[in-house]
């Protein structure tokens, strides 16, 4: 799993525990299956898409500026030297 993929599985997680919700719950306000969000946690699946972030962003009422405005995105390093 690469380490931007587990950085916005972390932040779902960070954000449904601020926000008192489970990934049922974001699911249904965000228009998208569990499964879907779910997936994001599986380490078989490659990639996350950045339209599906922007739904769950939806979901939880806040920017994409807002969701990977945090310390472990700002650490991640560059993909491409």
């Amino acid at each position: 799993m690469s380490d931007l993929k587990r950085a916005v599985g972390n932040r779902i997680t960070e954000l449904c525990k601020e926000h008192n919700i489970s990934i049922t719950t974001l699911s249904i306000k965000s228009g998208i299956t569990s499964s879907m969000i779910r997936n994001i946690h599986d380490p078989t699946k490659k990639t996350v898409g950045l339209k599906t972030v922007k739904i769950i962003c939806d979901g939880f009422g806040i920017t994409l500026g807002e969701f990977f405005s945090t310390p472990e995105f700002d650490k991640l390093e560059q993909e491409i030297e």
